[in-house]
C-alpha cells in the first residue's frame, strides 16, 4: 500500500512522505513503500543510473502550493521525482546533504520543470517554477534502504 500525501502528517517531524521507481525510461512512475539507494550510483531498480542526478526529491508543502495554483488535485507522481518528503524546505539546499532513513544524498542543485510537466498536466509547469517547485536532485553518499514514514533531514 502506498502512503503518499498522507496530509495528516504535514505538521509531524519531518519524513518521508512517498516514493517513487523509475522502472523504465519514459515510463510511467511506480509508487512503492521502500527504496534501495546505492552510494555512487542511485536507485536499484530505476531506469536512471550514476550521473549528476541519482535521486529527486520534492516537497510536500511546496506540492500542496501546486494543487492550490493549480486549483485541482494533481498527483504528485506526475512530477517524476523518487521522494517527497514533508517538513523540509527544499530551496536553495544545494550543497547540503539530505538524510532520508539510513541513506544520505548530496543535493547538487534545483530539478528545474521542463516542458514534459505541461504534458503530464496543463499548467504544471508554470506551477512549479518559483521556489525549487521542481525539488533537488543529488548523488547517494550513504547506501540503504529508505521506507515511507523515514526520518528525513538536512545536515
Amino acid at each position: 500500500m502506498n502512503r503518499t500525501l498522507d496530509r495528516s502528517k504535514i505538521f509531524a517531524m519531518p519524513h518521508v512522505s512517498g516514493l517513487w521507481l523509475k522502472p523504465n525510461h519514459g515510463g510511467a512512475m511506480k509508487p512503492i513503500d521502500t527504496l534501495t539507494l546505492k552510494e555512487g550510483e542511485g536507485i536499484d531498480g530505476n531506469a536512471d543510473q550514476g550521473g549528476w542526478r541519482q535521486v529527486t526529491v520534492i516537497s510536500q508543502e511546496r506540492w500542496a502550493r501546486v494543487d492550490d495554483d493549480l486549483n485541482a488535485h494533481v498527483d504528485p507522481g506526475l512530477r517524476r521525482a523518487n521522494v517527497m518528503v514533508s517538513g523540509l524546505n527544499l530551496a536553495d539546499s544545494r550543497g547540503s546533504t539530505l538524510q532520508l532513513g539510513e541513506c544520505q544524498v548530496e543535493l547538487r542543485g534545483e530539478t528545474r520543470p521542463c516542458r514534459l510537466m505541461d504534458e503530464q498536466h496543463s499548467g504544471l509547469r508554470a506551477a512549479l517554477d518559483a521556489d525549487w517547485g521542481g525539488g533537488a536532485f543529488g548523488v547517494v553518499v550513504r547506501s540503504g534502504t529508505v521506507n515511507v514514514g523515514d526520518e528525513a533531514r538536512l545536515l
